[in-house]
């Protein structure tokens, strides 16, 4: 199983190197705050530097430095602090702040029929306050509907940090360390990843889909999986190879198996279409969603079933605190009309496409370079020891990522060697233009 990577960078010589040149005394200090008030985890505490201040595409820290934000934990679809935003709940804190779960609102029942429109079939909505919990009441749903408690999943991928959607994740870092099993009946088989086959194929050109070949193997040999769960597109970016998921759709409903897209990161338009699973032409059983359903602000997360697995009213799958909180659901139908006003869909494709498109033509063919790999506003770069046999460099990747740091550029490093490039869908053109050049600038001088 290999190790997490998001956060490998943290500790390289790279950001020692870098941390030492750009930390001042008042952002060392907030650091070391940080450092003993919270519990120390991977990925999170101790932090790698401040922040103070986040607008539009762009993040300060407290030393007045700005970067453009091409991470943004993918929650940033709109921008920080889109005014739009900002004004709605505002306005909603003034009218409705809180909403006991015995009493429905408003606003979180327009929030609910909305969602039920943009699904793909006629759907139930439950709310939660963040995306792992979200698919573990995707999971509830998927048991009580088929009787059956096994999922089917898939190593290297992401669902969260609760005990469940770890179960069911594949990496290591959120699995590990946690004495005794997860948990019962989550298997789970290799991802799809055309660079990096487990199956040893040198291309989609040749593999025949094995990769979606093993899990209908793993369904049939065993017959009795609750739910296949997976995410449409990896974030780190990859990309499925053309059918996979309509042979794995077509191999869970043979099997009585339901199908769940987790499309926390990737959804609401980041790929270029409102769902990443639209661009494969597959229409799975339940929907899960979050990250930037929040405008970059609040915590929302929701669930989007068949109306038809509608199946748990005689007991709780999800009851939450701020179940329906109007404050969060103001936010996420404001993002909503935000995206939809602003045609942010499209013009993720449009600018995804141009980006990709002038990567491949500027640093494509550097030896360093390996493939370019996204759709819309969600691509990365990976960085090679040699092109020729494909061996990751992690060490030159941090590299880079630091020199584009000190020009003024975030984005995270996925698998070690990956830059991970995911802009807001509201980057204005002319800074995406100007981070690109610093990528580019970074690569060439590191190669």
């Amino acid at each position: 199983m290999r190790r997490h990577t998001e956060g490998e960078a943290n500790t390289s010589a790279a950001r020692a190197e870098w941390s030492a040149r750009e930390t001042d005394d008042r952002t060392r200090s907030l650091l070391d705050r940080d450092a003993n008030a919270f519990l120390h985890q991977s990925l999170s505490s101790p932090c790698a530097s401040t922040i103070a201040k986040a607008e539009g595409i762009w993040i300060q820290d407290t030393a007045g430095r700005r970067y453009m934000d091409f991470h943004g934990n993918s929650v940033h679809h709109i921008g920080y602090g889109h005014p739009r935003l900002i004004k709605a709940i505002k306005d909603q804190l003034d009218t409705l702040p809180f909403s006991p779960r015995r009493f429905t609102n408003e606003v979180s029942v327009e929030l609910a029929e909305r969602l039920g429109h943009l699904a793909p079939w006629p759907a139930k909505v439950l709310f939660t306050t963040g995306g792992s919990d979200a698919v573990e009441v995707a999971m509830k749903i998927a048991r009580a509907a088929t009787g059956r408690f096994k999922t089917l999943s898939f190593w290297d991928s992401f669902h969260g940090a609760g005990f469940g959607a770890s179960s069911v994740g594949g990496e290591a870092t959120f699995r590990s360390q946690i004495a005794g099993p997860l948990l019962p009946g989550a298997e789970h088989v290799a991802p799809f990843n055309c660079t990096n086959c487990a199956y040893g194929h040198p291309g989609p050109e040749t593999c025949g889909l094995a990769c979606a070949k093993m899990a209908d193997f793993v369904l049939n040999r065993e017959g009795d999986f609750a739910a296949v769960i997976g995410e449409p597109m990896r974030a780190v970016p990859v990309v499925p190879p053309a059918g996979y998921w309509q042979q794995v759709a077509v191999s869970a409903t043979a099997h009585g198996t339901l199908l769940i897209m987790d499309e926390i990161p990737t959804g609401l338009g980041k790929t270029g279409r409102f769902f990443a699973h639209d661009h494969d032409d597959v229409t799975p059983d339940i929907i899960v969603i979050g990250k930037a359903l929040g405008g970059g602000t609040l915590p929302i997360a929701a669930v989007l079933a068949r109306a038809d697995l509608d199946v748990a009213g005689d007991f709780a799958i999800g009851h939450y605190t701020h179940e329906k909180n109007p404050v969060t659901a103001r936010a996420a139908l404001t993002t909503l009309d935000i995206i939809r006003d602003e045609g942010l869909t499209e013009r993720a494709e449009r600018l995804g496409t141009n980006a990709m498109d002038r990567l491949r033509q500027s640093v494509g063919q550097l030896q360093r370079v390996g493939d370019i790999r996204g759709r819309g506003l969600m691509f990365g770069v990976s960085i090679l020891a040699d092109h020729a046999d494909t061996m990751p460099d992690p060490d030159r990747a941090e590299k880079i990522l630091y020199a584009c740091m000190a020009a003024g550029l975030s984005f995270k490093i996925s698998a070690g060697n990956v830059l991970t490039l995911s802009p807001p869908l509201t980057i204005p053109e002319p800074d995406l233009d100007r981070a690109l050049t610093i990528v580019e600038t970074a690569i060439r001088e590191a190669a």
